[in-house]
């Protein structure tokens, strides 16, 4: 069977400029997003060592004898030989040139006071599932980038469908899953949720916890994906799948699957309010994927469609995800505003002390698009600097320029 051709990642690029720089590129992200394959495409040697045990075994003995090989040398999943850091640190010191290794990691190790920290030697680089862009189910006619450098972008009726949307949040953007029966590509999704809660979280710091809470906690955080959700709330839904997880488990148990890149916090933004009203600081919560929220829950397309409250949760980690693999191309971050009196902008463009503001809505209706946009314009005012734009994303919209110059733009054209 041929191998299936490689499909371009934003993060290709962001992980080139590092390697031009730096002697390291770590290339960090949740299992099965594409990280080895993508790091396949500019090493010149490689190292496995999650397929091979006596890889495992001799680095363990000698971490030196993993680093020899023409460079850039791939290191798949270091961090199940963590004395392989040090020796990759020595390396690039004495080579004294940049490019030379490309560590990738599905889970963050443990601290550990004899590692080096790699700074200036390391460079971290985030890689996420697909973007509907990188998976071919956008356009990318409007680029984010674009939008920040004050273009315009014309006008356009390719709206996607709620349908689609549906199908695509609960495929989710996983490399592995294009092109399968959309209920075998639900079923792996679940079985993904079950393999982290009985295996992979054990991988972490060797803890071993109970599956069946890890299994309810993340029930919990799929119901509630794309929220300012509290640990106690947390811990009275996990009540509903069957295993109700104690305060201090919860902590511990969301600290970890953080760790494993399969709980993706939107961090909060402090704005820059006029007012002395203070911004939330807590993150919003998002599983990795929308894809693992829809399999949480237990949810296939045609529930979403029935249930508008939970699919626009599901769409905003959609948009979370997406928005993040196009901002980061480009040095910004994604993140959450909320102020005391819960005014909000759902997603935060941040690049050094600039900012722009994006609004999600499932729905393209005229009222709500209204509303959305009155929200922001209204809330951009309060600001002491002005936003490099505003815009509504929306599943189900056309695109484009309202007269008051907030754009609303189609998830399934939006692009880096």
């Amino acid at each position: 069977m041929a191998k299936p051709r490689y499909r371009t990642r934003v993060v290709d690029t962001q992980i080139q400029r590092a390697l031009r720089g730096a002697g390291a590129v770590v290339v960090e992200g949740s299992k099965a997003c594409g990280k080895t394959t993508t790091a396949e495409q500019i090493a010149a040697s490689k190292v496995w060592l999650d397929r091979d045990t006596r890889l495992r075994t001799v680095g363990l003995a000698d971490p030196k004898t993993l680093v020899d090989g023409p460079a850039a040398r791939l290191i798949d999943e270091w961090q199940l030989v963590p004395e392989v850091w040090n020796a990759v640190r020595a390396a690039v010191d004495v080579r004294g040139k940049p490019g030379q290794f490309i560590l990738t990691e599905s889970a963050t190790p443990a601290e550990d006071a004899s590692r080096h920290s790699g700074a200036m030697r390391f460079v971290r680089v985030t890689m996420r599932p697909m973007s509907l862009f990188e998976s071919g189910q956008s356009t990318g006619a409007v680029s984010l980038a674009a939008l920040w450098d004050g273009q315009v972008p014309p006008p356009s009726t390719n709206a996607g469908s709620l349908e689609g949307v549906a199908e695509s949040a609960c495929r989710g953007g996983w490399p592995g899953l294009l092109g399968i029966d959309l209920d075998l590509a639900l079923d792996l999704n679940r079985s993904y949720l079950r393999t982290i809660a009985a295996a992979d979280i054990v991988t972490v710091d060797g803890v071993r916890r109970d599956p069946r809470k890890v299994e309810a906690l993340l029930g919990a955080l799929g119901r509630n994906t794309g929220t300012y959700v509290s640990n106690r709330t947390l811990q009275t839904d996990s009540a509903a799948f069957g295993q109700p997880v104690d305060p201090a488990t919860v902590t511990t148990y969301l600290d970890a699957l953080e760790r494993l890149w399969v709980l993706a916090p939107q961090h909060a933004w402090g704005g820059h309010m006029r007012s002395n009203a203070p911004a939330r600081k807590a993150p919003k919560r998002h599983l990795a994927d929308p894809s693992l929220a829809a399999a949480a829950m237990g949810a296939a397309p045609v529930d979403l469609l029935d249930d508008h409250q939970a699919f626009g949760q599901v769409f905003e980690t959609l948009a979370f995800r997406d928005l993040s693999v196009y901002a980061e191309a480009s040095g910004s971050a994604i993140r959450a505003f909320q102020d005391a009196k819960g005014n909000e902008i759902d997603a935060v463009v941040v690049r050094g002390t600039r900012w722009a503001g994006f609004e999600v809505k499932l729905r393209a209706n005229r009222a709500g698009i209204d509303n959305a946009a009155a929200k922001l314009l209204a809330i951009a005012a309060r600001m002491t600097s002005r936003p490099r734009f505003l815009a509504i994303l929306t599943g189900d919209g056309p695109t484009y320029c309202r007269a008051d110059g907030v754009h609303v733009v189609s998830v399934t054209e939006l692009g880096p």
